[in-house]
């Protein structure tokens, strides 16, 4: 984590050091035609902002509020899921064909991986950070996370474990910009609707074999109102709204979960012609995490022991949730197979519980081994034999006898 937070910070010296050049604020337009048409050095990002972080001025931009993919941002969230996820940085990763090939054709910034080719967790990482290689996060994500689909959704649930702001966009009416959202051009003023004579509703009479039905409806004209526009604004049409698809950023607090609603004050339909606006209404969707299940606050993790932990008991430990988190959890002696052990404040945090989170609850998987030394059989037949046991007579063949007695050699 520490040499990731040094990428970062070199990252924003890098910045920092561009923006120090003088703040061109007042030639946006010439100064970024002269990049963009220059021969030397033309701009081909179709997106692209420049800002003097000393006084948080725009040098130039183009298309700098438009919604697009986040693209080599997820490098940010890949290194730090890779960072928490790989106990040694040294450890040999092998990109593999089926990996490397799915960027065929996409265009993406490359470091040149070959299939076959072998390298470190922390090389991949600088390959990914510092050249923006796509090929390398990859084999990174194919690695922690067993697939793409496994390691996006360890991104997602770090997201939501860690709180976060979202950029969604949606469309609405909002309040007409060229009124003001009042309906009515410069001058204009409200009068009296002619139809309705102020009740804001008209009476309809039908006739039928029943006889006369009436029936009340909203006033057509005024629309309820019961006054009307006497010069409406004509981007409008009156109604002091129109549509609109908007961006806003949306704050979501650390633990949030499936199904929780957000609400945005006064970002829903604009009320008509002045009216205030509705508020608007999110509705969550966390992706499942690779290695945690969720129900409520409290987290559920797989753990392996062996036969002499869960017999004798021990302590192991797990990894939380959250960055650089360690649990210790306390495994009893005589532990079963299936058997859980929860630790208090180590599951997602409560969203208003002032800190508090839910429990991590651990459940431990007795691990039976597969392959045993002369040493260990023996062990395990005195065992069986206290015990009272009947197991196999364990005849081995003459192959197996080699094996053995080369074991004890090396032993």
């Amino acid at each position: 984590m520490k040499k990731l937070i040094k990428i970062l910070f070199c990252f924003i010296l890098i910045v920092s050091v561009l923006s120090s050049a003088p703040a061109y604020a007042n030639y946006n337009a010439v100064y970024e035609k002269s990049l963009t048409d220059s021969g030397d050095n033309p701009i081909y990002a179709g997106i692209y902002l420049m800002i003097n972080l000393d006084n948080d001025t725009v040098i130039f931009e183009k298309d700098a509020d438009k919604q697009t993919a986040p693209a080599s941002l997820t490098k940010i969230m890949t290194a730090t899921v890779v960072l928490e996820n790989c106990k040694n940085l040294d450890e040999e990763v092998e990109a593999d064909y089926s990996t490397i090939h799915l960027l065929d054709g996409t265009g993406s910034s490359m470091v040149g991986l070959e299939p076959g080719e072998k390298m470190s967790v922390k090389n991949l990482l600088y390959c990914m950070l510092v050249r923006s290689g796509n090929d390398a996060a990859n084999v990174l994500a194919m690695h922690i996370g067993g697939s793409m689909e496994g390691f996006v959704k360890m991104m997602n649930d770090k997201a939501a474990a860690l709180g976060c702001k979202k950029t969604i966009s949606y469309d609405r009416l909002a309040p007409c910009e060229d009124c003001n959202g009042t309906g009515g051009a410069e001058g204009a003023q409200e009068k009296q609707c002619g139809r309705c004579h102020g009740t804001g509703y008209v009476t309809t009479v039908q006739r039928s074999f029943l006889g006369q039905v009436q029936s009340s409806s909203p006033c057509p004209d005024c629309h309820g109102e019961g006054t009307v526009i006497d010069h409406p604004c004509e981007t409008c049409d009156g109604q002091g709204r129109t549509p609109s698809h908007e961006k806003i950023d949306i704050d979501i607090p650390a633990g949030v979960s499936t199904g929780r609603q957000l609400r945005v004050s006064g970002f829903g339909e604009a009320g008509l012609r002045g009216e205030p606006s509705g508020d608007l209404i999110v509705n969550v969707r966390v992706a499942d995490h690779e290695r945690f299940k969720r129900n409520g606050d409290d987290l559920y993790l797989v753990s392996d022991i062996s036969i002499a932990q869960a017999a004798l008991g021990c302590e192991i430990e797990v990894e939380g949730i959250m960055p650089d988190e360690v649990v210790k959890v306390t495994v009893p002696a005589g532990t079963q197979y299936g058997d859980t052990v929860s630790v208090n404040n180590y599951g997602m945090p409560r969203i208003g519980g002032g800190g508090s989170r839910g429990r991590l609850i651990v459940q431990l998987r007795v691990v039976v081994p597969t392959n045993l030394s002369n040493k260990q059989h023996e062990l395990l037949r005195a065992f069986a034999d206290e015990m009272g046991d009947d197991v196999a007579s364990g005849k081995k063949s003459v192959t197996d006898r080699i094996k053995s007695a080369l074991d004890d050699i090396l032993d």
